[in-house]
């Protein structure tokens, strides 16, 4: 039937003009509404039409949903089977992790073998590579002692650092002497390592550094790379300080720090106690719980709050006591009793609750004297089992109370080590490791150990520096004669990045808002894509807590931890909540329903978990073509894999390293490789996904020739991502003509596929209701020039709500072209006599269009673009939050940086002005040999200018905070509003519309009331402010843990005599005589 067109345009324009007449009429009838809902309506509808059309046509969804409709009996859907998932995931990760252990297995049995056949030599001269010195030249181009020609050459698998993969390298620490003996004969029959370095390296070429911590403080490296000193030529890296190296040696241990701090210890003497028990922290680990407490005539907990009971050594907590330590001051007469019976005590106590390791207890005395021996105080809580060891350090050169502090650690399984200076504090401290490592020796029991995550800025990625955790096994001496001795030769262990963990993980099968992340048996996270270890500042710098952060931090909904403590507890099975999941740097988020699947990695410390959102994220499909087919669509240079996703593992083998994954897939499918490991169920799903989208390239390519006829010169760039990983990009301008270049490269880490998420554009459009489009102005895109729109829209492969999400496509616009279809829009009315009854550019009225989460996409003030409403216009915000079209979602942040000020040292002068470096360099050296200085405490005289002019100057600097903030969601089933604003008796009107086929909505505010009155709406973080009551319990409280599986506290055969020795100084009469001349120069 043919109908005259003018018809349906009068009948449309009469229909508007009642519309509109009706407004008027209620407006006049009592309410100060003066925005007519149906003109807003009307041009919500224009541009809505408008956006979509374009959106559409140059995405090209309407053509691939049609192109998987016409695959919709050739696919299959399928539940996922979480639980099943999951233990599928913790057998590949299990197999993976046992080869590295097996590789630290086989070191430890050459280095065990290699030591029993070597017979200590204290006169042997052996040249070995030394870290340092390697390719270093004296001034006539002659090598160095200990250097020589090394080979090294970049290799892409150690980052493109230069290596040497046929030998290793041996650092020593700086304080230690190169040629010592006991180093010179542990290089030598160490060597026998290298031959296994390089056949485990030839086994499994995942591995990366392969290394053995001597006992005696050498460390060997595979494979060989030279190592540079800071700017002041300083290594200060002591293997024997590493947590891989301390968990391997020791078994897990209860602490007790007692520190003296009566008047005798003023001065150096109370400096050098602090940086002792600083450096027994160090030796601290997750499984280790501590206090310390200062005493004189009394007893003083450091921590008063931590009164009678001991905190797990975590980060947090030493930093904590780290602070309270500078807080110490000498007064008063040390009474020792009272302290050694509060620590028995405490240890006891402790130990009934069962919270604590359950192991080796120690009490650890640092003191610059003792006057008794106090053997009943030992008779009646240590003797005869002496369960707990005691490890007295004597501070100063004083040896008059030697003899009844060594004899205490004698009695009592302990060491006596005695620390006259600073430099000597970090080797003494070591010596009570090895104490606690005989039991394990003698039993012979090569504990496996993995560590926590930690950085590792060797190996850095695109990305940053690169999270690692280490394998680690401790190697013993295995001679008969020194069989109660138990000792320790040292450590072997690897580095295994936790990417490697990711590489496992079939991001297609977790769904788009799916994830899986492992933690440890102390509850902190290994890898989980919520996990922020770094400043957000750019530099790459650690948070310090960054390898403590704990499950209940990220996944903070689960207010009763069932899910942390279950999978702590290393059990199997199912959580399900609700979550809210910030997205686009915190300032979105999304409301889910997550399933979370869990079960243990046998032989490692750690549990996995798999979470999978509910709906499309509970769904995969399957499809099928044919590999000829599926090849050919996939080679198109428009399409691209993401690139940390494993279809092919171009790891295993070194000539497999330089494949694209495309080029590994061909190889695989056409058989040429039959050593290349390939995830089989992958490649059919992105052979698949190729043939479906492969028409969008031709109709693209359509577009492109089209374009220079049309008027959409905005549109700058279409995409599209499947749920496989495939991408596909078509440029419509040339690539130096993009408003924004980093879009969909690797420098917009939210837009595009990574190991642990989809895009943020696939997210967003996967929560939209199926055929609308979500537009968003990035936050990164920066200036006026520089800004755009982007546009998405999800294709599901069935009409119904199980349906999985099969791709996404959008495309990216001028922010300009966007607003000024804007306008363009707002500028029709229905009026038949074409004067609109209100106006955009009307002075007294303000039009904006937002987003679903509340920004500014567009405001006659250019300068809200991107800001949030509330911040615009507070009082409507604050009204539109009060009707329920937004509300607001309450997150929190537990890895928050807050800024606060500080006092910092500022001694600057001493570094630039040579007379005061070089003075005091020699104050130093004359203070070290002038022995009756340290000894009557002038020291504190002869120091006073080197601290004195240290001026104080504030600064401000990020600590670790927790903090709240809002995020804000319109509400779905609203789709317009009108409301009135009380502004102190002037009414303010506004009407909300939204945008049909997008997340948008178009606001209409009358300006004429000043509404400044109202608070102001942001979404800036708050800081959590905890009081000094919250703060203690916070400090006491302890979530649940597992203990380590092995235990070694004692062994019945041990040798308890050795256990330290002093040495007498007698200062000369030179050195007083030098002492008393200087003392009378000016100072």
């Amino acid at each position: 039937m043919q109908v005259d067109r003018s018809c349906v345009v009068s009948s449309a324009c009469l229909l508007l003009l009642f519309s509109t007449l009706s407004s008027r009429v209620s407006e006049v009838g009592g309410t100060h509404q003066s925005i007519p809902p149906s003109v807003v309506k009307l041009w919500a509808s224009a541009f809505g039409g408008e956006m979509k059309s374009i959106s559409a046509k140059y995405s090209g969804s309407q053509l691939l949903q049609k192109k998987y409709k016409e695959f919709e009996r050739a696919v299959r859907v399928e539940e996922i089977d979480g639980l099943r998932l999951v233990k599928r995931l913790a057998e590949d990760m299990e197999e993976m992790f046992h080869k590295k252990a097996q590789a630290m297995k086989r070191l430890v049995e050459a280095a065990e073998e290699a030591h029993l056949q070597h017979e200590e030599d204290p006169d042997l001269q052996y040249e070995y590579f030394n870290a340092v010195l390697i390719n270093e030249v004296d001034d006539v181009g002659n090598s160095v002692e200990l250097g020589g020609e090394f080979l090294l050459q970049p290799n892409d698998h150690f980052n493109n650092l230069s290596v040497n993969l046929s030998l290793s390298v041996v650092q020593v620490p700086t304080n230690m002497y190169n040629k010592d003996s006991a180093i010179v004969n542990g290089v030598f029959w160490s060597e026998a390592l290298n031959k296994v370095f390089v056949d485990n390296f030839e086994r499994d070429p995942s591995l990366i550094w392969q290394y053995f911590g001597s006992a005696k403080g050498f460390f060997r490296q595979y494979p060989g790379i030279k190592w540079k000193p800071d700017e002041h030529g300083v290594i200060a890296f002591d293997c024997r300080n590493r947590k891989w190296y301390i968990q391997a040696a020791t078994s897990p241990k209860d602490v007790v720090i007692l520190v003296d701090v009566s008047g005798s210890m003023k001065g150096l003497r109370l400096t050098i106690a602090r940086q002792t028990v600083s450096s027994i922290l160090d030796t601290l680990g997750d499984d280790d719980f501590f206090n310390i407490i200062a005493y004189n005539e009394e007893l003083h907990y450091v921590e008063p709050c931590l009164n009678g009971t001991l905190v797990q050594a975590d980060v947090t907590n030493k930093d904590h006591f780290r602070e309270h330590l500078n807080k110490l001051f000498a007064q008063g007469i040390g009474m020792l009793d009272i302290a050694l019976t509060e620590a028995f005590n405490l240890l006891g106590e402790f130990n009934e609750t069962g919270r604590g390791s359950e192991c080796s207890q120690a009490i650890m005395l640092v003191t610059d004297g003792a006057v008794d021996t106090y053997d009943a105080i030992f008779a009646k809580y240590n003797w005869p089992d002496r369960k707990v060891r005691i490890f007295p350090y004597l501070i100063g050169r004083e040896s008059a109370f030697a003899d009844n502090l060594k004899w205490m650690a004698c009695a009592n399984k302990g060491y006596f080590t005695q620390i006259s200076t600073l430099a000597d504090v970090q080797e003494n401290v070591m010596e009570y490791l090895h104490v606690l490592s005989r039991p394990k020796v003698i039993d012979q029991e090569h504990d496996t150990v993995w560590t926590e995550a930690y950085i590792d800025n060797t190996m850095e990625d695109g990305q940053g520096p690169v999270l690692m955790t280490t394998v680690a096994m401790p190697v013993f001496s295995t001679k008969n004669e020194t069989r109660n001795r138990g000792i320790l030769l040292g450590v072997v262990g690897t580095d295994v990045p936790v990417s490697e963990l990711l590489k496992t993980i079939p991001k297609y099968k977790l769904g788009i808002h799916g994830y899986a992340f492992a933690i440890t048996n102390n509850g902190y996270i290994l890898t989980h894509p919520d996990l922020r270890p770094l400043y957000g500042d750019g530099k790459k710098r650690r948070k310090p807590n960054y390898s403590s952060v704990d499950l209940s931090e990220v996944e903070w909904e689960d207010k009763d931890d069932t899910l942390r403590n279950a999978m702590v507890n290393r059990k199997t099975g199912t959580f399900s909540m609700e979550v809210k999941k910030s997205v686009d740097k915190g300032k979105r988020v999304l409301v889910l329903h997550n399933d979370y699947y869990y079960t243990d990695i046998k032989g490692t410390p750690f549990s996995l978990g798999v979470a999978l959102s509910r709906g499309h994220g509970k769904y995969f499909f399957r499809g099928n073509v044919t590999v000829e087919e599926g090849l050919h669509d996939l080679e198109h240079p428009d399409v691209a894999l993401a690139d940390e996703w494993t279809y092919c593992n171009t790891d295993e083998h070194p000539e497999h390293r330089y494949l694209s994954q495309i080029e590994a897939i061909k190889l695989y499918l056409n058989g040429h490789e039959p050593h290349l490991q390939c995830d089989k169920e992958l490649i059919q799903e992105v052979l698949f996904d190729a043939v479906v989208t492969a028409p969008l390239e031709a109709y693209w390519t359509s577009l492109v020739l089209n374009k220079s006829e049309n008027s959409d010169k905005g549109v700058e760039i279409a995409y599209l991502g499947t749920r496989t990983g495939l991408s596909r990009i078509n440029l419509f301008v040339v690539p130096d003509e993009l408003t924004n270049q980093d879009f969909l490269t690797a420098e917009d880490r939210e837009g595009v596929f990574n190991a642990d998420h989809f895009p943020l554009w696939y997210k967003r459009a996967a929560e939209q209701v199926p055929g609308t489009f979500v537009y968003s102005l990035p936050f990164n895109s920066g200036s006026e020039n520089k800004s755009v729109v982007l546009a998405s829209t999800a294709i599901q492969l069935l009409d119904e709500r199980k349906s999985p999400i099969a791709a996404a496509v959008g495309i990216q616009m001028k922010l300009e072209f966007f607003q000024k279809k804007f306008w363009t829009a707002s500028r029709q009315c229905a009026a038949l006599d074409g004067k609109c009854s209100i106006s955009c550019d009307e002075e007294n009225i303000n039009c904006y269009l937002i987003d679903n989460n509340g920004f500014v996409l567009v405001a006659e003030d250019y300068t809200l673009t991107g800001k949030f409403f509330g911040e615009a216009e507070r009082a409507v915000m604050s009204k539109l939050l009060q009707m329920g079209s937004f509300k607001r979602v309450t997150l929190y942040d537990y890895q928050a940086l807050c800024w606060v000020f500080s006092e910092s040292s500022d001694s600057g002068h001493t570094l630039l002005d040579p007379y005061f470096a070089f003075f005091s360099a020699v104050k130093w050296i004359l203070t070290e040999l002038v022995i009756f200085l340290v000894e009557f405490n002038l020291c504190s005289w002869w120091y006073s200018d080197l601290t004195a002019k240290a001026q104080r100057i504030g600064r401000t600097m990020q600590v670790p905070c927790d903090t709240e903030y809002p995020a804000f969601v319109s509400e779905r089933t609203i789709k317009e509003n009108l409301g009135n604003v009380d502004c102190d008796g002037c009414i303010k009107s506004f009407v909300i519309q939204q945008i049909p086929s997008s997340n948008l909505f178009m606001v209409v505010v009358d300006n004429k009331c000043d509404c400044s009155m109202f608070e102001p709406i942001t979404m800036d973080p708050i800081e959590i402010m905890y009081n000094e009551s919250l703060k203690c319990e916070r400090l006491k409280m302890q979530k649940d843990r597992r203990r380590p599986d092995t235990c070694h506290p004692f062994h019945p055969e041990e040798n308890s005599m050795e256990c330290g020795g002093t040495v007498g100084l007698t200062p000369s009469l030179v050195a007083t005589l030098v002492c008393i001349l200087l003392s009378l120069f000016p100072r």
